[in-house]
């Protein structure tokens, strides 16, 4: 993973991120931004995206036993179908967290 320069990064976007269903088909596309970073420990990104009038994801890891504990925060507001992207959004992040799982065991 790029090293980012928490001075120099901040508030601009460091390229674009696009989001495939099934790997395939393209849903979305942010411009990966973050806004506060306490490397080890915390980030918050605001990024724009297609589907949203506001994204903020805040990301906090903290040391639990043997591992860490991820902790996601988040609060978006989508442009249309509201249901239907919260719902994705859920599940999204529900299989970050089991792949996260899976791979940190």
């Amino acid at each position: 993973m790029k090293h980012i320069d928490k001075d120099t990064a901040l508030g601009k976007s460091l390229g674009r991120c696009h989001f495939l269903l099934f790997g395939i088909f393209p849903m979305d596309m942010s411009r990966l931004t973050f806004v506060e970073l306490e490397p080890g420990r915390r980030f918050v990104e605001q990024s724009p995206l297609f589907s949203m009038r506001m994204w903020r994801h805040e990301r906090i890891v903290t040391a639990a036993g043997d591992g860490a504990t991820v902790t996601d925060n988040l609060e978006f507001s989508p442009r249309f179908a509201s249901p239907l992207l919260a719902w994705f959004v859920k599940l999204f992040f529900q299989h970050r967290h089991a792949v996260l799982a899976r791979t940190f065991r």
